[in-house]
């Protein structure tokens, strides 16, 4: 078995149940525990090598990113100047100069709505997702919530979907149908409609306009199987935001969905068409 060197000085997450104490260099076989009794807390090494053995990245910047963020990449694209592929929690992040694109199943805004509506509970198979980022919602679907959908996927960033590819799309089980393009004409790709779809579309923390009118909704709504949900993403940051967002619900969204309402998740609007 392989000798697992780990050199943190202190890290502490008790989302997982685990309590690391803090030790420099210290050389530990599988099978080998570490006894913090005084702390409460036991820690198996061969269950932490099962855990951390699919991530392809190195187990110390795994650890470490518990205490503060792991840069992995830095790239571009003509529509993101800025994006940053981090570690944080052992989590990928795909961040922008003033956005948070994706944080794997701590995507907040999706994983507070899909709670609220009961996902595991809905009849759900065929699955729309406008704007990919790091694959958060198809993510958090399938390991959070234990739901395996298929997946249609339209992102019209290249670097971005180059970075799903190549961070998060092999570690997934789910069937997807991905189209690089405009999510403005999502329709011209798929002949099916859609129990679920997710709109989660950004420049920065920007929605396109393109994708605010009453055509788009329209067209949503027209491409969504009877019952099926649609989750809109709107920025609620900040006082500004949320009076954006609330006149687009009621000028627009409302229109194309009377029974639509709002899921507040604190930072963002998740806009519910039923």
């Amino acid at each position: 078995a392989k000798r697992l060197l780990l050199t943190v000085s202190r890290l502490i997450t008790a989302k997982r149940g685990f309590l690391f104490v803090p030790f420099v260099a210290k050389t530990l076989r599988p099978k080998q525990i570490i006894n913090t009794a005084a702390l409460g807390k036991v820690i198996d090494i061969e269950d932490l090598l099962v855990q951390i053995k699919t991530m392809k990245q190195p187990i110390s910047t795994r650890l470490l990113s518990y205490l503060s963020d792991q840069l992995i990449e830095e790239s571009q694209s003509s529509y993101n100047p800025v994006l940053q592929v981090c570690l944080k929690n052992d989590r990928y992040m795909l961040k922008t100069e003033n956005a948070i694109y994706s944080y794997a199943d701590l995507y907040d805004n999706f994983s507070q709505s899909f709670e609220r509506i009961k996902i595991k509970s809905l009849p759900i198979t065929e699955t729309l997702v406008l704007g990919i980022g790091l694959g958060s919602i198809p993510f958090m679907l399938e390991n959070r919530f234990g739901r395996k959908y298929h997946y249609s996927v339209v992102e019209i960033d290249a670097e971005v979907l180059r970075l799903f590819k190549t961070y998060v799309l092999d570690e997934l089980l789910s069937p997807f149908d991905i189209r690089l393009a405009d999510a403005l004409h999502f329709d011209s790709y798929f002949d099916q409609k859609f129990d679920l779809i997710c709109v989660d579309v950004f420049t920065d923390v920007i929605v396109p306009e393109n994708l605010e009118t009453l055509d788009f909704l329209e067209t949503l709504k027209e491409n969504l199987n009877p019952n099926g949900v649609l989750l809109f993403n709107k920025l609620a940051a900040s006082l500004t935001d949320k009076k954006q967002a609330g006149l687009f619900f009621k000028n627009y969204f409302s229109k194309v969905f009377p029974n639509g309402k709002i899921i507040d998740t604190g930072t963002n609007y998740i806009l519910l068409n039923d």
